[in-house]
């Protein structure tokens, strides 16, 4: 048990309400007054803070009120014996602690909250009268507080708060680090902001770590001349590229395993990040007091009405293939809307630009272009989300995989379907790589311009009308000075980590990992044309590192945590740009030496025809040479597995003893 996290008051949970009109004289039952007591009564540590307009309550939990939360909840937590089993407050020397030492991990202390702060319920006989300025309005039976509060306009919000003292270490470490270049304190992130953040920083770190080897590659072939086997240099680096991405992907699964893994320590059993490795992409993830669902399921209707066994297999397969007659037709939509509208947009683009014979013209088309293009293509974005609310997805991740295949698909053909023009219609190679040189600067360049500054202005901006309203309210003077000076009003002002899409069922790691899908997309597809793509991508992805952990720390409300336990969608999106690679570079290799006229067409398309072919059979061949679980992993699974068999053997044969002991050892005796 972490002694220091009892002494030391943390408020994790910010609740915002609007400042109230005090009637004196006047007796009511004030809602707000009446939420914090019941915060109070739950175990919650409560403390008010009144803003520039509204008013906010700040909310702590001590360990044993967590503790009770999680026992209630049937949570389920890594035990010393290697067993995930469900957590009893009485024994909570026998469940594992977290790498930082606290008993709960942030998203296990996210979920206690929400159990704790929408599971205050009237448990009177009747219905209580609320008022708030005035406004009286009934509380249900059994009916949860928050939510009532919250339908009624009362409660605005109800969002995380960074731990100060955390936060300032992680800017230190992480953020400010520059020197460490792709080091990060993985585990300090996991414990800041949950799994799916730290495994995303772990992919992006990895990923640029690999690819310091194309970039050195690529800087040979741009510095060096290598005379009469100038002509082999191409096809080899075109080899090395697809070799290093296969290598890379299935060994990032291996450390995906291993970040996940129960790591053998000192004789016990500790798990890193204290997750379950069985656990699939599939669990989903609540928000705080929202659970984003699909529609509804078979059993659900089974159970509401009896049904024989013909009746429920009629309604599952029923099921079944609506669910799949919803996704061909909302995947039917993205694809007319592509061939419809995006197509002739993106082709008149790649036109233009062919015409125009200004350079600076040019990159000024491509800025435009660009920037039109993301708003067109946010637009579809929007529409997928509705699209998928239609679609009988299991859970809320399979619906996230969903909209990510959909929206990527989007920004996949405005992406590479100038670029493809140019190649394949006019095989104009100088003008192709000024093109992919434009667009990797000017998108790199604009998106890290909005991804750092927009937030920065949306929170002035909202300071500022902030202060206004308030100023016109009380008819103070131009010269009255009204300052926002707390801290919990501040983090409310900052915009949430979203997806530029909506935050329905993806965060703002949507948009980071889209970019950098994009990015790999352009910089592989496009490889023999231009190899010093990759140079510039490996300092963008160093820059992209710090800019993302300052955005976090920094500019950003404490994102919620979510679960998950791979990258999800995107790992088969990369494999899906891994063989579009070989295809797209063994063509512009046939093209760019016929044009050259290095060798003939015949032979060198034969030879690169099979060099396509061998490469593509190495990258469906790599996977099932190479297992993606670690050889140690399985290993120390399989002897977790025997010692829970034995221990539950051994607990077994006390039980039918007659024995006094429990679980883990003698029972405790006050």
């Amino acid at each position: 048990m972490n002694r220091h996290e009892e002494e030391e008051i943390v408020y994790e949970i910010g609740v915002v309400v609007p400042k109230r009109n005090v009637i004196e004289g006047k007796e009511s039952r004030d809602c707000v007054e009446i939420l914090e007591a019941e915060f109070r009564k739950v175990g919650l540590i409560v403390n008010k803070v009144s803003g520039v307009s509204d008013e906010f309550i700040r909310v702590a939990a001590p360990l044993e009120t967590l503790g009770r939360a999680a026992a209630q909840m049937q949570m389920r937590k890594p035990t010393h014996i290697g067993m995930d089993l469900q957590f009893e407050w009485e024994e909570v020397d026998a469940f594992v602690n977290q790498p930082d030492g606290s008993l709960f991990s942030w998203c296990e202390r996210f979920q206690c909250y929400q159990h704790l702060l929408y599971g205050i319920v009237n448990k009177s006989d009747s219905g209580i009268v609320l008022n708030f300025d005035g406004k009286e309005f009934h509380w249900e039976v059994g009916q949860s507080l928050l939510k009532r509060l919250e339908s009624e306009g009362i409660v605005k919000q109800v969002f995380p708060l960074h731990d100060e003292t955390k936060r300032r270490k992680l800017l230190r470490s992480w953020a400010l680090s520059w020197w460490d270049v792709t080091d990060q304190p993985i585990d300090e992130i996991y414990s800041y902001y949950g799994t799916k953040v730290a495994i995303y920083f772990a992919f992006l770190g990895k990923f640029t770590n690999w690819m310091f080897f194309p970039a050195a590659f690529a800087l040979i072939l741009q510095f060096f001349d290598f005379g009469s086997f100038q002509w082999l240099v191409l096809p080899a680096f075109f080899i090395s590229i697809i070799l290093w991405a296969v290598f890379f992907f299935q060994f990032w699964k291996r450390k995906n395993y291993a970040l996940l893994a129960r790591l053998s320590f000192c004789g016990f059993e500790l798990c890193r990040w204290h997750i379950n490795c069985t656990i699939g992409a599939s669990q989903g993830h609540k928000l705080l007091g929202m659970e984003c669902g699909s529609l509804q399921s078979p059993l659900e209707l089974i159970r509401k009405k009896g049904m024989d066994i013909n009746q429920e297999k009629q309604l599952y397969q029923r099921y079944e293939w609506l669910g799949y007659f919803m996704r061909f037709r909302n995947d039917a939509i993205i694809i007319l809307s592509i061939i419809c509208l995006q197509l002739p947009f993106e082709l008149t683009y790649a036109h233009l630009y062919e015409v125009i014979g200004s350079d600076l013209l040019k990159f000024g088309l491509t800025g435009i272009y660009l920037f039109v293009i993301q708003y067109f293509t946010r637009l579809g974005g929007k529409l997928s989300v509705k699209l998928i609310r239609y679609e009988n997805n299991e859970n809320t991740e399979h619906r996230a995989d969903s909209l990510v295949y959909k929206v990527f698909g989007l920004y996949f053909m405005q992406s590479y379907i100038g670029i493809f023009y140019h190649a394949l219609l006019h095989r104009n190679f100088t003008t192709l790589r000024q093109v992919l040189f434009q667009r990797l600067m000017i998108s790199e360049v604009l998106n890290n311009l909005l991804e750092n500054s927009l937030p920065y202005l949306k929170y002035n901006y909202k300071k500022y009308r902030t202060i206004r309203n308030k100023k016109k309210d009380e008819k103070e003077s131009t010269s009255g000075k009204i300052h926002v000076t707390s801290r919990v009003e501040k983090e409310y002002m900052k915009p949430a980590y979203s997806a530029s899409i909506g935050d329905e069922v993806e965060d703002g790691l949507f948009d980071d990992f889209l970019e950098l899908a994009l990015q790999f997309g352009m910089i592989m597809m496009f490889a023999c044309a231009f190899p010093l793509a990759f140079a510039f991508s490996v300092v963008s992805n160093i820059m992209e590192i710090r800019t993302d952990a300052l955005k976090l720390l920094s500019m950003m409300k404490r994102p919620v945590p979510r679960a998950a336990t791979t990258i999800g969608a995107w790992i088969n999106i990369f494999q899906f740009l891994i063989v579009m690679s070989i295809c797209t570079n063994s063509a512009l290799l046939v093209w760019l030496y016929d044009e050259e006229g290095k060798w003939k067409v015949e032979p060198g398309l034969a030879g690169i025809l099979i060099m396509e072919h061998i490469l593509l059979l190495f990258k469906f061949g790599f996977s099932r040479l190479v297992p993606e679980e670690p050889a140690w992993v399985r290993a120390n699974r399989a002897k977790n597995a025997t010692q829970a068999q034995k221990v539950c053997s051994k607990q077994l044969l006390r039980n039918f003893s007659g024995g006094e002991r429990t679980f883990y050892g003698p029972k405790k005796t006050e």
